[in-house]
């Protein structure tokens, strides 16, 4: 009789284990490592992230400075996903007092301070900027922030705070360690190109100049009455090339002075750009003072002017003495002083079809020199009551005062024409 085992009914018996696969289990740690590694490199839906991880944003920060105050021209580059308004954060550690701002509104409490974006500027793709702009004051230093935030999230190691401030205008003769020009005479190596033109009706380098006194295309003038003013032209300091124009004017209305282009402009349009260097040596004074004149042919012959009234840059209007901006406190902070002691670069667009006008100076557009045809307290309200569209017919550029205010400047790489130019 041959004996079995029994087991019992629905029980089978236990395989022996299978020993680990090592290729495959590495083939998997592989393959997670990879898949990892891809969702790092990427945001939802498959978007790439942006290289730099340095922070949330970019920051370009360019000051211009005077004695106890200062413009910022604010540039933040969006490193995250887009937005569609944004606030950008720092702190004044110095004391530093915002005053007023433009394309961005910009609040102060002690020494924090926030700037949030407008209707118009506050969409920013990965990648993308927009810029924005503030006065304020200062005593005893006015370095830049260092600690910028975007929507609450630090910018990191992004920021770039950009040149740091101009020294005080001064007319101290003595080059600045910095290497930035002053009023002594520094001639620049001859045969250096002129900035691009586009085709302008007037571009010029002066380096056609042969003799001191202005000819050809350039020719000197005095409107009104003849004085002490001086135009010479000048191989001692240049913006580039060998030559510029030195002006010399003194204060007193009859002593100004101007060298005025001999083309005819009265056809550039319909909006009428303008471009030139310029360097001078004293502070815009408090009293109104005047750079450039063009005679408005919308205006009886008589002078659109760009000069300079309580320390800031300004439009002025001869038929009527109107300004732009309008010189309340308000208004003069909406615009800029010009800084001496070294060149600087200044762009106008003058509309002849509607009242609407832009100013630029070293790129950045100054709000209070700013025409849209839409009335703005302190800025255009007073300019808008003239409707009619000015027509200039000439190019003067020089120095005029109507009581103190003496100045010595100097002009280079002038060019005017129908198309937008560049510094």
């Amino acid at each position: 009789m041959v004996s079995r085992t029994v087991r019992p009914p629905g029980r089978r018996p236990a395989r022996p284990a299978r020993p680990a696969r090592p290729a495959r289990a590495a083939a998997l740690v592989a393959l997670m490592s990879a898949l990892l590694a891809w969702l790092a490199g990427y945001g939802p839906l498959g978007a790439a992230r942006g290289a730099d991880q340095g922070g949330a944003c970019r920051v370009s920060w360019t000051v211009n400075q005077w004695s106890g105050g200062f413009t910022a021209q604010v540039s933040v580059t969006n490193l995250g996903p887009q937005v569609g308004s944004w606030t950008l954060g720092w702190t004044f550690d110095a004391g530093q007092r915002v005053t007023s701002a433009w394309n961005a509104r910009v609040d102060q409490t002690g020494t924090a301070v926030t700037a949030t974006s407008l209707d118009y500027n506050g969409s920013l793709a990965t990648g993308g900027s927009a810029s924005f702009g503030l006065q304020g004051t200062w005593s005893g230093a006015n370095p830049a922030p260092g600690d910028f935030t975007f929507d609450g999230a630090p910018c990191g190691d992004g920021s770039d705070p950009g040149p740091g401030p101009s020294p005080d205008p001064t007319p101290s003769t003595t080059p600045t360690p910095s290497g930035t020009p002053t009023p002594s005479p520094t001639p620049t190596p001859s045969g250096g190109p002129s900035p691009e033109c586009g085709g302008a009706t007037v571009c010029s380098g002066f380096e056609d100049q042969t003799g001191s006194v202005p000819s050809g295309a350039w020719t000197t003038v005095a409107p009104d009455c003849q004085g002490s003013g001086k135009v010479t032209v000048d191989t001692s300091v240049a913006h580039t090339g060998s030559r510029s124009v030195r002006v010399d004017g003194a204060a007193g209305y009859c002593n100004h002075a101007f060298v005025a282009t001999t083309k005819d402009v009265s056809a550039v349009g319909p909006v009428v750009y303008g471009r030139l260097w310029v360097r001078h040596t004293t502070s815009l004074p408090a009293a109104h003072v005047t750079m450039i004149t063009m005679a408005d042919a919308r205006d009886g012959g008589r002078d659109l002017r760009m000069g300079g009234q309580n320390g800031a840059l300004q439009w002025n209007r001869q038929s009527d003495d109107a300004t732009l901006p309008a010189q309340s406190p308000a208004g003069v902070a909406l615009s800029a002083p010009l800084p001496t002691g070294r060149w600087v670069c200044l762009r106008f667009a003058v509309d002849t079809t509607r009242q609407s006008m832009d100013t630029w100076m070293d790129d950045t557009q100054i709000a209070g020199l700013h025409v849209d045809g839409t009335p703005t307290q302190d800025v255009d309200a007073q300019w808008l009551s003239r409707t009619t569209a000015p027509r200039p017919t000439t190019l003067r550029l020089g120095w005029e005062s109507y009581g103190t205010g003496d100045d010595t400047l100097w002009y280079d790489d002038v060019a005017l024409g129908s198309s937008p130019l560049s510094c």
